[in-house]
């Protein structure tokens, strides 16, 4: 028998009100019950993990999205206007409106920092079970705070929970960049030492061993080409993602088929945060499809579009479009591109939008819901960072860019083949190859600062070269009245 429970904490900057443990598993009601109560049983343990990861949804629904691909500017306004996320997209952040702030994430290190105290005194039936469940929690904490880092720079290291009133406890400075890492990569070895197989939880919706590993390929590539880890890092890197390959994990044949709801779960994903009818509500991608069709559409237009939902605010720059071949499957399976009727030409030329097609949801009822799982890191994720690793150090990359290719072209790929170049021809096509492959996938602007090519392929760095500051997000006001001891980044203090 498992609970849900809810734990009322208050911390200074998050103020956690409740820990709830939605799960697609079968669950027994609420208890509602004091933190003073709770971490004395396995069923308690069982119950914070489902709450971590019930937590860790409010960060995958729209946040990673936020800050790991809308900077990347390879998405333009389409229909109507999106003002809470404008700034976001066009990179004119401030820190009067900053956007989405650390909160939840932070949330969610609060909610590791728990099981991490808590569940090491706990008996279990199988050990086995607690290693698991503390290694999850050691994986969660490592790619929170490397969200966090990437995104903000120095951050406030908590690895104890935030339990009570203490200010000595609460109030903190941010620690240096190579500390918060330090942590990262401390967490994820204690990690992968603690999983005891490379086995995957149904649904892939929790941390394994392979997709530890494949936070660690992508902390290492991190660090070795933006920090000083240079090699060393990178083959530290290369290590990790060989590792996954020897774990149950393959490309799907159907490209579309790794996002479709009723395909969760399958052999290409590693890690997702899970999203269910009747069970948890998702903004991802809301953002994407259209409500309705302009007038004079194309008469096929209806049919493509189908069951109407979200708000087309964003779609792909013409650039972005460019990238992607007729003969590749993975254009038809990301975005249809619809067009109006030009009444000059009696033609239908006039561009309005894509419909994405990737992560399109569920239509049940005549209505579109997008609960889609998120996908945090898959197979073909390993093999393009795999790739990126061989070509740093190299070496030629071109077996696992064929793996890609292979699948993306099918009876096409004669005419697709990669031919190992130089380094920076290869950073290219493998940077180009990432755009095609992950499209919405909350990956782009992450690529184009590892590969240093913000001022080449970001509008708004290539046109204000003095604005280098931006390429980390303001800490929010709100944020900055709660802790006295943050300071602002560098160049928004006088927004």
């Amino acid at each position: 028998m498992k609970k849900i429970y809810k734990i009322f904490i208050c911390l200074p900057i998050l103020f956690i009100p409740i820990l709830s443990c939605d799960n697609d598993l079968d669950l027994d009601p609420v208890s509602n019950i004091s933190a003073s109560s709770f971490w004395k049983t396995e069923d308690d343990a069982i119950g914070g993990i489902y709450g971590m990861y019930d937590r860790f949804r409010d960060v995958a629904s729209r946040s990673l999205f936020l800050f790991g691909e809308a900077r990347s500017q390879s998405m333009k306004q389409s229909i109507g206007n999106d003002f809470s996320t404008l700034r976001v997209f066009s990179n004119t952040l401030d820190a009067n409106d900053a956007g989405p702030s650390w909160y939840n994430l932070y949330q969610v290190v609060n909610d590791a920092n728990l099981i991490l105290k808590y569940v090491p005194d706990i008996e279990f039936a199988d050990e086995g079970d607690k290693s698991r469940i503390l290694a999850e929690a050691y994986t969660m904490r490592a790619f929170c705070y490397f969200v966090i880092v990437k995104t903000w720079g120095e951050a406030i290291l908590f690895t104890e929970p935030t339990e009570g009133y203490d200010p000595i406890k609460l109030y903190k400075e941010r620690a240096q960049v190579t500390d918060v890492f330090n942590l990262i990569k401390t967490d994820i070895d204690d990690a992968l030492n603690l999983f005891s197989n490379n086995d995957f939880t149904t649904g892939r919706n929790r941390w394994s061993k392979p997709a530890a590993y494949a936070l660690k390929g992508d902390v290492y590539l991190w660090t070795g080409k933006v920090m000083d880890g240079g090699s060393s890092d990178i083959e530290t890197a290369l290590d990790a993602l060989n590792e996954v390959e020897s774990s149950d994990v393959d490309l799907l044949p159907d490209f579309k088929r790794i996002f479709d709801y009723d395909n969760k779960g399958n052999r290409e994903i590693l890690f997702s945060s899970n999203f269910q009818q009747n069970e948890s509500a998702s903004t991802f991608m809301a953002n994407m499809y259209f409500d309705q069709l302009p007038s004079n559409p194309l008469p096929s237009a209806a049919e493509v579009l189908g069951v109407p939902g979200g708000a087309n605010y964003w779609t792909l720059t013409d650039d972005s479009i460019s990238k992607f071949s007729e003969d590749d499957q993975r254009k038809d399976a990301t975005f249809i591109e619809l067009y109006s009727l030009d009444e000059e030409t009696g033609l239908y030329t006039d561009f309005y939008g894509c419909i994405q097609v990737k992560f399109d949801g569920l239509v049940e009822n005549g209505a579109r819901y997008f609960l889609d799982d998120v996908v945090i890191y898959r197979y073909a994720d390993v093999l393009l960072m795999k790739a990126e690793a061989q070509n740093a150090l190299g070496q030629d990359p071109s077996i696992s860019m064929n793996k890609i290719r292979l699948r993306a072209f099918g009876e096409n790929f004669d005419d697709h083949v990669f031919a190992n170049g130089t380094q920076a021809q290869n950073d290219d096509i493998i940077l180009n190859e990432r755009l095609i492959e992950f499209f919405y996938e909350g990956k782009r602007w992450w690529d184009i600062v590892r590969f240093n090519k913000t001022s080449d392929l970001v509008p708004y760095f290539r046109d204000n070269p003095g604005n280098d500051y931006k390429l980390l997000w303001p800490i929010g006001l709100n944020i900055l009245s709660l802790e006295p001891k943050v300071i602002q980044n560098p160049g928004y203090q006088d927004n």
